[in-house]
């Protein structure tokens, strides 16, 4: 009976067949691996991993959005949104997941649920202080070119916020990309899948193949944010120099 409780919690040893003498001996990182991988491993868990991203952060965008609207037009509303946005950003995800579910199960519902929950107070908080920062007398000269609340807003409000909103969207991005990977158990997508499966077979290669694509993903993903950002405002860039 010891045996057999040995044998269960005995780490998982790939079997890597006839593979390269890097992936016999388990090496660090084997090119070969990534290779023969990619297309039915790799690729399709970046794919799914993107996926995910995009869905929770439009998504996110969209909510915090029209909050930060709300609570720029109202002010009193700022507190409650930020109290109840903030209790979401800190509940740990492995807890959250466990909370959802009960009730969406084990599905990319729920996964997406909580990825779009931990976006909330980041982009609320970036847009509306975008949003206020605007300053009185920049408003006070557009009411009094005849502009109404609705072109200040698109026209002059928006645009000056862009930077902050910007920032803000940044930093969801990337914490989505991050957090996404954990989404595994409760849905078999994205590069958590390759992750976890490597870290129960002591596979250091699909360890670093998956783990790199996230970083490189995050940091790809900052990037041409950063580059639309400077497309949509090139009035900032002026202002720097």
């Amino acid at each position: 009976m010891d045996g057999a409780l040995f044998a269960q919690s005995a780490p998982v040893i790939p079997d890597f067949g006839r593979g390269s003498s890097c992936e016999r001996n388990d090496g660090l990182f084997c090119w070969g691996w990534v290779k023969d991988n990619w297309a039915d491993t790799l690729q399709p868990a970046l794919l799914q991993h993107i996926l995910l991203t995009l869905i929770a952060v439009v998504i996110g965008s969209a909510i915090a959005f029209a909050l930060a609207l709300a609570a720029h037009r109202r002010g009193w509303l700022a507190t409650p949104i930020v109290v109840v946005t903030g209790f979401l950003y800190t509940i740990p995800s492995l807890a959250l997941f466990q909370l959802l579910v009960p009730f969406t199960g084990l599905t990319r519902l729920t996964a997406e649920i909580a990825l779009v929950s931990y976006t909330l107070l980041i982009l609320f908080r970036n847009v509306l202080a975008g949003l206020s920062g605007v300053p009185a007398e920049v408003r006070d000269a557009a009411r009094g070119m005849g502009m109404t609340e609705q072109q200040l807003l698109w026209k002059v409000e928006l645009p000056l916020a862009l930077p902050a909103i910007f920032a803000g969207l940044r930093i969801a991005t990337v914490t989505v990309i991050s957090l996404a990977t954990i989404a595994v158990f409760v849905v078999n997508e994205g590069l958590g899948a390759p992750i976890y499966t490597a870290l129960q077979q002591t596979f250091s290669t699909e360890l670093l193949a998956a783990g790199g694509l996230c970083v490189a993903l995050a940091l790809i993903a900052d990037g041409l944010l950063v580059l639309v950002q400077r497309a949509l405002s090139p009035w900032s860039r002026a202002v720097r120099r």
